[in-house]
C-alpha cells in the first residue's frame, strides 16, 4: 500500500497539485463525469486546493469555482481555466451561508473533502464526520440547482447507513465511492448523490 501512496504523492507532483487527493475527485470525474463545463461549483473544506484547481481545469473560463476553509488557500489559477473565489470561512457558520447569498445564485455542483482532525477513537471520528457531512448536505439542499451534484467525504461507521437515507430523498441517484487512491485501510469512502430535486 505504501507503494501506492508514494505513487501518488509523486503523481500530484509532477500534475503541480498541492496535494494527492486530487486523484479521489479525478477518478470518480473520469467514471461519472459530473463536472462540466460552464458550471458553477462549490468546493468545500479545499485547502489545500488540489480539487479547486481541477474542478477550475474542467468547468473552464465559462464556469466558476468558490472554494472555502478555515485554513486560507490563495493559489493563482492557470487559463484557461475558471476563476476561482478562495474564502477563508467556517463553513458551517451562518456568516458563510450569507456571504454565499449575497454573492451568488447558486451551484451545479458542491464538493466535499472535509475530515475531522482524528482522535484514535473510530466512533467519535465517525460522529465527527457524520456531523461534517450534515452541514455539508444542507448547504447542498441550500444552494444546488435542480439536477445538480454532490461529492462529499464520509467515515463510514455504524450510523452511516442514516446518512444515505437522509442523502436518498434530495437525490435521484446516490452511490457510495471508495476511489482507488484512498488509502485501503481508511474508512473514508464518498458518496455521489445525482439529479438533485428541491423538495416541496
Amino acid at each position: 500500500m505504501r507503494k501506492v501512496q508514494d505513487y501518488y504523492f509523486k503523481k500530484a507532483k509532477q500534475d503541480n497539485y498541492p496535494a494527492r487527493s486530487v486523484y479521489k475527485l479525478e477518478e470518480a470525474q473520469l467514471k461519472y463525469k459530473f463536472l462540466k463545463p460552464g458550471q458553477r461549483v462549490l468546493d468545500l473544506g479545499c485547502h489545500p486546493g488540489s480539487w479547486s484547481l481541477y474542478a477550475a481545469g474542467i468547468v473552464g473560463t465559462g464556469g466558476l469555482v468558490v472554494a472555502a476553509d478555515l485554513q486560507r488557500t490563495d493559489i493563482a489559477v492557470q487559463k484557461p481555466h475558471a476563476e476561482i473565489h478562495w474564502l477563508c470561512y467556517d463553513v458551517t457558520s451562518r456568516e458563510f451561508v450569507e456571504y454565499l447569498r449575497q454573492h451568488w445564485p447558486g451551484f451545479h455542483v458542491v464538493l466535499s473533502d472535509m475530515a475531522p482532525r482524528t482522535t484514535g477513537s473510530q466512533y467519535a471520528d465517525h460522529q465527527q464526520s457524520l456531523r461534517l457531512a450534515r452541514s455539508v448536505l444542507e448547504l447542498a439542499a441550500l444552494f444546488l440547482h435542480e439536477n445538480g451534484t454532490l461529492y462529499c467525504k464520509v467515515f463510514q461507521g455504524e450510523d452511516f447507513p442514516e446518512f444515505l437515507n437522509e442523502c436518498k430523498p434530495l437525490f435521484t441517484t446516490v452511490k457510495v465511492v471508495k476511489p482507488k487512491s484512498s488509502r485501503l485501510e481508511s474508512r473514508e469512502v464518498f458518496v455521489l448523490g445525482r439529479g438533485f430535486r428541491r423538495a416541496g
